[in-house]
């Protein structure tokens, strides 16, 4: 009788014995010697079987706890051709790969009509709370009568064959999760590849992945990562692409502002304070590691934090010119009425723009009742403005927002689709428009401009 190899799941690996004859299995496995038995990474239990399989090598798969789930899409929503195609194009490719679509483009139905594509069990990993209980109404809607479990802001529901999760929670939870679900599904999937989160990958035996993304870049170049833990970019659409049909029409306005003269003489000399260090130290801050450098310099020395200051000051007097208020002033008087979400990278400037125009803000430091509350009447119109910093980015959905202002944090490309996607959502009559003010003369000039080449 033919000798047949178990394979089970441990604790996020793999363990296959006795080994199977041939050598389709060798390039996956690796002798563990506290065990006796070959241990393998969970994330190569797909290639693994796929080898065994066209091997003819008969295995006793004991690994996989994942569980058939026949899906009905009740949505009612008839599939733009960019969603039938992303679709297409994830299912041509395998089932894995990440799906790159602005924000409003409808990156949430994609994955409800890839569940009901791929009839197992699954687990959606989102970035925040305000998404986890979006995703779980969405995925009631879209499939009455199927249980969705949550785990994540107080929920704890590891046997749900349909379980939405926080990226923080499925990380905790990543060595009991692993072997439970056939497809995983990452919404903001760049979110993914840091240290922390990559495990909820890593320590799966899903061999079904789908990534959802406006845009997958990273600043630390682990982007580059998410071709091993979900797989290739298998579709992609920009914002232009799709305006005017499935997102609004919209216009992009530059306007640049000048500093004052006092404002330029002390950016300048805060600016040539910081450059002085940097060059003694030999520090580029033209990438991530030397930003690291930098930090980890001004705190180890008087001159490194006077440095670090300087930086900061500079930033500050870039962020928050006098000129930049009156222009902003300029602008609401422009769009009286429509529903208007001003965007500043920090939260000194969010508090400044709130007391000195009575705006109501949003920060992370605005009690998570108070939040929901401003935007459920900014929403229905009682609010026709809010300012925020990097809270809005993601997560939130705000279809009557036209206008977008940003007063700075003009230079990641993420950040940006981000803050546009806010006001792209597709309303009869709506044409957005979104306002970057720029200091002229200043590295916010410099970065936008890069992210305008890339």
């Amino acid at each position: 009788m033919p000798r047949i190899s178990t394979l089970t799941y441990d604790r996020g690996t793999l363990l296959l014995h006795p080994p199977p004859k041939g050598k389709a299995w060798v390039d996956h496995a690796e002798w563990d010697d506290r065990v006796e038995k070959f241990r393998l990474p969970a994330d190569r239990y797909r290639p693994l079987i796929e080898a065994l399989k066209a091997a003819g090598t008969r295995v006793d798969d004991r690994a996989r706890a994942f569980t058939d789930l026949p899906l009905r899409f009740a949505g009612g929503h008839v599939p733009h051709a960019h969603q039938a195609e992303a679709l297409a194009a994830w299912k041509a490719a395998g089932r894995r790969g990440v799906v790159v679509l602005p924000t409003g483009a409808g990156k949430t139905l994609v994955a409800q009509l890839a569940l009901e594509a791929t009839p197992r069990s699954a687990l959606i990993v989102v970035p925040t709370l305000d998404l986890l209980h979006q995703w779980y109404a969405g995925l009631r809607t879209a499939f009455p009568g199927t249980a969705v479990g949550l785990l994540g802001g107080g929920s704890r529901d590891l046997a749900a064959p349909l379980l939405v999760a926080t990226y923080v929670s499925a990380a905790a939870e990543a060595e009991t999760l692993g072997n439970r679900y056939a497809l995983l599904i990452f919404d903001e999937v760049h979110h993914l590849p840091a240290g922390y989160t990559r495990v909820i990958a890593e320590y799966s035996i899903a061999p079904y992945r789908l990534g959802l993304t406006a845009t997958p870049e990273r600043s630390d170049g682990r982007d580059r990562d998410l071709e091993g833990l979900v797989g290739p970019t298998v579709y992609s659409r920009a914002p232009e692409e799709l305006a005017g049909g499935a997102l609004a029409p919209f216009e992009l306005v530059r306007m640049p502002v000048a500093l004052s003269d006092e404002e330029r003489r002390r950016y300048e000399e805060c600016v040539a304070r910081r450059n002085r260090f940097l060059q003694e130290r030999k520090i580029f801050l033209g990438s991530l590691e030397g930003w690291r450098r930098f930090v980890r310099a001004s705190a180890s020395s008087p001159a490194g934090r006077a440095a670090m200051l300087a930086h900061r000051e500079a930033k500050l007097l870039a962020f928050g010119t006098q000129e930049k208020f009156r222009v902003l002033e300029e602008l609401l008087a422009r769009h009286p009425g429509r529903r208007t979400l001003i965007f500043t990278d920090d939260t000194a400037t969010v508090y400044r723009v709130a007391e000195e125009f009575l705006i109501p803000a949003i920060t992370h430091q605005t009690p998570v009742k108070e939040r929901h509350e401003t935007l459920g009447y900014f929403r229905d119109g009682t609010y026709p403005v809010i300012v925020s910093s990097r809270v809005l980015n993601e997560g939130v959905d705000v279809p009557e927002a036209s206008v977008a202002i940003v007063m700075s944090g003009t230079g990641a490309r993420r950040e940006h689709i981000q803050r546009l996607g806010r006001i792209l959502r597709p309303v009869a009559g709506k044409r957005a428009v979104l306002y970057e003010i720029i200091a002229e003369g200043t590295s916010e000039e410099g970065v936008s401009k890069r992210r305008g080449r890339r």
